[in-house]
């Protein structure tokens, strides 16, 4: 397994409703590839990240929390929907989305768990074409999305939103 050591990590949702910060060491960075961390995420597979819940804050918010089982919650954003945790009941780890992270490159996966539910084309994805977004879908483009963009900034903020919503 994958340890960082005394790593500080920050993170949160789309909106910044709800930011966190990790403090200690965190543990066992993944894929997983359950039916039902696939459908929580809305994605192919959920990457998680443990660490000891007396190393894990919730910073601005309170997330919304839903059981998945009798045994699991998972955490999100009531405000823009992001998943941001995945907590077992009485457990003294917490999983935080490594999505949701500022610096999603400052932790490296180590594993994939759950493979019995991963989709059959997963082995496919790094073979397909690959452009760049230019949204010319959208009126407006690019340009438009940025010059209204409401998702929060990769890192702290002491005020938000800052006019936005």
């Amino acid at each position: 397994m994958s340890v960082v050591e005394n790593q500080s990590l920050s993170g949160g949702c789309q909106c910044g409703a709800v930011r966190y910060r990790v403090t200690g060491k965190t543990d066992y960075p993944h894929l997983c590839h359950c039916r039902m961390c696939q459908k929580a995420s809305g994605n192919f597979f959920l990457p998680l990240i443990g660490t000891e819940k007396k190393d894990f804050e919730w910073t601005r918010g309170e997330p919304t929390w839903f059981h998945s089982s009798k045994p699991v919650r998972r955490a999100f954003c009531n405000v823009c929907g992001t998943p941001l945790a995945f907590d077992t009941v009485g457990d003294t780890v917490i999983s935080f989305t490594h999505g949701s992270l500022d610096d999603v490159g400052a932790v490296t996966p180590v594993e994939q768990s759950g493979v019995e539910g991963r989709v059959s084309f997963y082995d496919k994805l790094f073979s397909l074409p690959e452009t760049v977004s230019n949204r010319d879908d959208l009126p407006g483009g690019t340009s438009d999305v940025s010059s209204t963009n409401c998702q929060h900034p990769d890192h702290d903020t002491t005020n938000w939103p800052e006019g936005h919503r």
